[in-house]
């Protein structure tokens, strides 16, 4: 709603209203220099000066458009503080949402109406980027106590003015030369006022009157020309004209208004013609879009009745679209928790079905037959080498017993 305000606006403005971005930054550039922003902006980022249309949106002068953004949220920042109240200086990687809210509540607190979105102001660039910045620095100068004020232009005086007030100017000065050079017999005796105010009474009659002689000139008025023609071929100066002089400008100016007003006068007559069509015009589009309204009336109300329905209906498909991405949420579950069953009884039934688990047991009972024949070989091994050690033992038991009682016998009474 902002933008179509304002875009009426700028059609009641005028063709030129789309140029007016550019005056409006060149006052800001102007602003920002009484400002000083050189010194306590640029030098202390290390930043380059500013050119005259920096912030307009122009593809002709196309521009980074992240560097415009951050050189406008460190001079609206400083803007802020220069106006006196505290603003945190926003770094390079901050959100640009958050810096561009708290920049213009800030412009909001020095009441000034922000009838425009803030996304307008993310591409560094355009019409509402100068305009925030021109409002800051309107307040940061009022904060200073500057103020713009018109220029006073000299008043042009033509030659006889100037050498009326030359001869007076040399008058007063002679006056007053022969003032000073009046001796003053008082002077041991202190100073006498009565006499020097005789004195400048005198001196102001005397000039005066030497003013009227200037004024009122008793020349003859033909010998006064008898004697310019005399002269007139020695008073001939040839100046030069030079292209870079003001008063050739002001003559230039001059011409070009009275150039202007001779046109403006041919041109208003068309113009009002132009201007009676055109309200003839629009008069007769406005009866023609009423009685067309007046037609179509019953078909603004059916079309009306057919877009709520509409809504209504894209409303209920929402609400169903949302019913339907759970259903499909839910069936994506069970469709996978089935096939994890399927895969497990697969597993199962093919465990079932394959024969390869009995030839394996076959195989384990067949190896485990052979080591119990090799064992109960080696368990006969070992119980024939323990009957071996039994019997040699007994054997040398035998024999032990037989040598010991050989000789008890031979040792005997008999003996």
């Amino acid at each position: 709603m902002a933008d179509d305000g304002r875009r009426g606006d700028e059609d009641d403005r005028g063709p030129g209203a789309a140029h007016q971005v550019f005056v409006v930054m060149e006052c800001l550039l102007e602003k920002l220099k009484v400002l000083n922003y050189e010194e306590e902006v640029l030098a202390r980022h290390n930043m380059k000066n500013l050119s005259r249309h920096y912030f307009v949106s122009n593809p002709y002068l196309a521009s980074n458009p992240g560097e415009q953004f951050y050189m406008f949220t460190i001079i609206a920042a400083w803007l802020i503080n220069a106006a006196g109240r505290p603003f945190t200086e926003p770094q390079e990687y901050d959100e640009p949402n958050a810096t561009v809210s708290n920049i213009l509540a800030e412009l909001r607190a020095f009441g000034v109406k922000v009838d425009f979105p803030p996304s307008k102001l993310k591409s560094g660039s355009g019409e509402y980027v100068c305009l925030v910045l021109d409002r800051l620095a309107e307040e940061a100068l009022k904060k200073r106590g500057f103020s713009f004020r018109r220029p006073k232009y000299p008043t042009e005086t033509t030659e006889e003015e100037s050498l009326v007030d030359d001869n007076a100017e040399l008058t007063l000065s002679k006056v007053e030369e022969e003032l000073i050079e009046e001796p003053d017999d008082d002077e041991e005796n202190g100073i006498d006022l009565e006499s020097l105010r005789l004195r400048t009474t005198h001196a102001e009659a005397q000039l005066s009157s030497k003013l009227d002689e200037i004024l009122e000139s008793k020349v003859d008025v033909a010998e006064w020309n008898l004697e310019v023609e005399r002269v007139l071929p020695q008073l001939k100066v040839t100046i030069r004209t030079d292209n870079k002089d003001w008063r050739i400008h002001v003559d230039q100016m001059h011409q070009h208004r009275d150039g202007i007003k001779s046109s403006l006068k041919e041109t208003k007559n068309y113009l009002d013609k132009l201007q009676e069509d055109i309200g003839k015009t629009l008069e007769k589009v406005s009866s023609r879009e009423k009685y067309i309204n007046n037609q179509l009336e019953h078909l603004i109300q059916e079309y009306r009745s057919a877009q709520a329905k509409l809504s209504e209906a894209k409303e209920r498909y929402q609400q169903a679209s949302g019913w339907v991405t759970e259903r499909t949420r839910v069936l994506a579950e069970i469709s996978e928790e089935l096939e994890k069953v399927k895969q497990e009884m697969e597993e199962k039934g093919s465990s079932m079905s394959d024969g390869a688990p009995v030839v394996r047991i076959k195989q384990s009972l067949t190896k485990l037959k052979q080591e119990i024949v090799q064992m109960d070989v080696r368990i006969g091994v070992v119980e024939h080498t323990l009957l071996q050690a039994k019997l040699k033992e007994k054997s040398n038991m035998t024999r032990d017993m037989h040598a010991t009682s050989i000789p008890e016998a031979a040792g005997g009474p008999f003996a």
